[in-house]
């Protein structure tokens, strides 16, 4: 599954940059991650400032 973004995002707009596939959307108040392009990397986890960005449910990467 697709990493998300959690309700702690703060709209700074790293993650967006960091996607290599360009799954990651600035949304109404958060961004948002689209499910059918996002291949589970973990970039944009790994450069999140307040750690909003985690792995979806069913998805066994750390």
């Amino acid at each position: 599954m697709a990493y998300v973004i959690t309700d702690e995002c703060i709209a700074c707009g790293s993650c967006e940059d960091e996607c290599p596939v360009g799954a990651i959307s600035e949304g109404e108040d958060k961004y948002v991650i689209d499910a059918e392009l996002c291949t589970d990397c973990g970039a944009c986890a790994d450069i999140c400032p307040v750690e909003a960005i985690e792995p979806g449910e069913g998805n066994d990467k750390p």
